[in-house]
């Protein structure tokens, strides 16, 4: 979505490596929140849109160990937690090396 941006700003895709996937509500301001901070770092990522969808809140809170709020994150099968999670992890500047990793 932000391709252009990304290559702008010297972001180029192909540095992202990891597997990244989120749990989401499709009107959720945090969920919204953290795709703009991946979008922003030109990272691809999967979304699981679970509004109403109790079997894949259930799945996502298994994954997540017992975590029934969204976002719930996790990068290469490792949880980052949410919204708020991840913008710290960006903040300490742990966040790309997460994203730049080989799965």
């Amino acid at each position: 979505m932000f391709d252009w941006l990304n290559s702008l700003l010297g972001r180029p895709r192909d540095r992202i490596q990891a597997r990244v996937e989120l749990y989401t509500w499709q009107t959720c301001p945090f969920c919204i929140r953290a795709k703009l901070l991946l979008w922003w770092k030109g990272v691809q990522f999967t979304e699981y849109k679970i509004d109403g969808n109790e079997a894949a809140r259930t799945q996502m809170a298994q994954r997540s160990n017992g975590r029934r709020t969204v976002p719930q994150i996790f990068i290469d099968d490792r949880h980052i937690g949410g919204c708020d999670d991840l913008y710290e992890l960006d903040a300490k500047g742990q966040l790309d090396p997460l994203l730049q990793r080989t799965a």
